[in-house]
C-alpha cells in the first residue's frame, strides 16, 4: 500500500479537500457501479454528479473519475488501497472485455 505524504511524513494536503479517484479497467459490465460502491464505502458522502467515464480511443478499456471530499490522509490511504483490491478480485470485472 502505497500512502499520501510529502518528504517530512506529513501530508500536503489540507483537509477536507476535494480529491479526484481515477481507475482504469477494462470496460466490462459492472465496472463502474463497482469502483463507485468501494468509493461510498469509504466516503458515504460521496456526489455521484462527481463522476467522468472516459472510454480508451479503442473502446476496451473505461476510466472511472470520482471527486470525494477527502477527510483524512488515513480516509485517503484506504480507499486507495481497496480500489485495486477490491475491483482485481472481483471475477466479473477481469473478464476479457471482447469475451
Amino acid at each position: 500500500m502505497k500512502t499520501i505524504t510529502s518528504s517530512d511524513g506529513e501530508s500536503p494536503l489540507t483537509f477536507p479537500t476535494d480529491f479526484p479517484i481515477k481507475v482504469m479497467g477494462k470496460r466490462v459490465d459492472h465496472f463502474a457501479q463497482e469502483i463507485l460502491r468501494v468509493v461510498r464505502v469509504h466516503a458515504p458522502d460521496f456526489d455521484a454528479a462527481t463522476v467522468e467515464l472516459r472510454a480508451s480511443s479503442g473502446g476496451n478499456y473505461l476510466s472511472v473519475t470520482a471527486t470525494i471530499r477527502a477527510t483524512s490522509r488515513e480516509q485517503l490511504d484506504a480507499l486507495l488501497a481497496a480500489r485495486g483490491k477490491d475491483v482485481l478480485s472481483d471475477p466479473r470485472l477481469t473478464e476479457r472485455a471482447d469475451a
